[in-house]
């Protein structure tokens, strides 16, 4: 899954990882590195996911065949986990 940051409102620059997560039984957990994001159900305005520890508002989706998961008006390095590394660029990247 593409993971992303968001500090506030309208950054699009935040810290952003693709990496391996896991869902709770019922879907409406998803965990990442030690950390538990819920759905913001529509009420985010540039993120649709916060962690449940922080609150801090997050984008989180599935990554994008062209790499450009980034929003439009974003930019900044898309850190890749080393243990989905291979998977990603073979399977989405198509590389």
């Amino acid at each position: 899954m593409y993971i992303e940051l968001k500090r506030a409102a309208h950054n699009d620059d935040g810290p952003a990882r693709i990496g391996r997560v896991t869902f709770s039984k019922t879907g409406r957990t998803i965990y990442y590195k030690g950390k538990a994001f819920r759905s913001l159900k529509g009420a985010g305005i540039c993120a649709n996911y916060f962690d449940v520890e922080t609150g801090e508002e997050y984008w989180i989706s599935g990554p994008k065949k062209n790499g450009e998961d980034r929003h439009w008006a974003g930019s900044g390095k898309v850190d890749i986990d080393e243990d989905v590394r291979e998977e990603y660029l073979r399977d989405i990247r198509g590389k």
